[in-house]
This record gives structure tokens, C-alpha cells and sequence, in this order.
């Protein structure tokens, strides 16, 4: 139970004159046998822990050889490791690849589902319209003749005598003939779009049928027209029409402007 404190505290004593075995035994033979105790233990608490160091450093380099070894060892499974969890990394990252490309092929499907569904609703339409084109192939021939006789014979008279000429000349000779025609031909939309439209009103033409027919035959029409234009609609929409084409008016134009407006 001899320790350093121990070994301290008792050293003043040691250091004094009369703390020796021969000034004991003076006294006491008792007392000098303590005294020579004491000094006996201090000497052997030294010698002793001499010893354990050096049975200490022995076992240290036991445990350093046995810590080195065991070094050795977990660098080796750190290397094992280290591999295994790139490899586990790779294939989480795989998966994760893979988790992707699943829920994106699953957008897709559901998309394509989504369009499939609504595109089978348009299926009887489609199949009406694609009845409808065919029918209108059949048509076309008599459509053509009414929309060209039109746009030659229709340009002098007035929106009576057009539809005259139209439903009750023309339509009668065609089915005299056996001449497939719309009997709800609707000329302006045949021959011109709704923009084009809306381009000339901005241009000054006014928007009623008779003018837009007016139009018609100005613009499609292989032959030039001549213009009946009181109101001077026709020649102001003309001369706006023409105007980055560099249109030159000279006095036929102003005085002379056969369409109705």
C-alpha cells in the first residue's frame, strides 16, 4: 500500500540526525527497529517500483506490438471496408438511378394513358370529319365551279342578283349535270381566311358580305376590276392596301373606283 505520498511524507524524518538505527537503540530496541523498518520500506518501495517499470515497459511493448498488429488489422478492414462502401455507394446510386428512370417511365405511362383516354373521346369525332372530308372530296368539283363563276361573272352586281346567279341558276344547272356541290357552300370562307379579313377591315374595308365578296374579287380575280365607289371605301381601302407596294393614283383612280361597296 507504499505509494509516493507515503514515501513523501516520511522523508523529512529520514533526513534528521538522530533518525537513524544506532540512536534508536539508545532508546529502544523497539524504536530502532521501526526506524529501521520504515527506512527498509522505503528502500524496497523504490527497488520495487524499478521493477514494475520495467515490467510495465515490457508490457507496454507487448500492448504496442499487440496495438500495431491490431492497427495492421483495422487498416486492412478499413480497406475492405472502404471497398465495400464504394461499391455499396455505387449501387445505392444505381438504385437511385434506377428510382428515377421508374417514376419518370410512370409520368410517361400515366401521360400517354392520360391522352389515350381523352384522344378515344375524339375518335367519333375524327371518324365524322375524316366522312366529312371525303364527302367534301366528292363536292369539291361543283364548289370550284360555283366559287370561280363567282369570282368571273359575279363582280358587277349587286348582293340579289349574286344570289340569284348563285342558288338559283347556277346550283340548278350543276344538279341538272349531276355535279356534286355543298349546298351550304359558304364562298367567303372557301376562298379567303378570317384573318385576311380582319387585315383588310383594318385596312378600311367594311365588314359586311358584300364588301368582303368585293374583296374577294379584287384580290383573286385574274382580271382587273372597276370599281362603282361613291363612298370612296374601295379606293381608300386600296390605296391602304397597296400603300407599301408604292401605289401610284392618278386620275382614272380618282374619278373611276364594277364592284359595290
Amino acid at each position: 500500500t507504499i505509494n509516493d505520498e507515503t514515501v513523501e511524507l516520511v522523508q523529512p524524518y529520514f533526513e534528521m540526525e538522530d533518525y537513524t538505527f544506532q540512536n534508536g537503540k539508545k532508546v529502544c530496541g523497539n524504536v530502532a527497529g521501526l526506524l529501521s523498518w520504515t527506512q527498509a520500506m522505503v528502500v524496497f518501495y523504490g527497488v520495487n517500483r524499478e521493477a514494475n517499470l520495467a515490467k510495465q515497459e515490457g508490457r507496454l511493448k507487448i500492448a504496442n506490438a499487440e496495438k500495431d498488429k491490431a492497427q495492421a488489422e483495422l487498416d486492412e478492414k478499413q480497406a475492405e471496408l472502404d471497398k465495400v462502401q464504394a461499391k455499396f455507394d455505387a449501387a445505392m446510386k444505381e438504385k437511385m438511378d434506377l428510382e428515377d428512370d421508374a417514376e419518370t417511365c410512370k409520368r410517361k405511362m400515366q401521360a400517354a394513358s392520360a391522352l389515350i383516354d381523352g384522344l378515344s373521346g375524339e375518335k367519333v369525332r375524327w371518324t365524322q370529319q375524316s366522312k366529312e372530308f371525303k364527302a367534301q372530296i366528292k363536292r369539291l368539283v361543283g364548289d370550284v365551279l360555283l366559287c370561280t363563276g363567282f369570282l368571273s361573272y359575279c363582280g358587277p352586281f349587286n348582293q340579289d342578283f349574286r344570289n340569284l346567279l348563285l342558288k338559283d341558276l347556277w346550283e340548278t344547272e350543276l344538279r341538272n349535270h349531276k355535279i356534286p356541290f355543298s349546298d351550304d357552300l359558304n364562298l367567303i370562307a372557301m376562298l379567303v381566311d378570317q384573318p385576311t379579313i380582319s387585315e383588310w377591315n383594318l385596312q378600311g374595308l367594311p365588314g359586311d358580305q358584300l364588301s368582303v365578296q368585293n374583296g374577294i374579287i379584287v384580290t383573286k380575280a385574274s382580271r382587273y376590276p372597276l370599281l362603282v365607289d361613291p363612298q370612296t371605301q374601295g379606293k381608300e381601302w386600296i390605296k391602304n392596301k397597296e400603300q407599301g407596294n408604292e401605289l401610284q393614283v392618278n386620275s382614272v383612280l380618282k374619278e373611276w373606283c364594277v364592284l359595290y361597296y
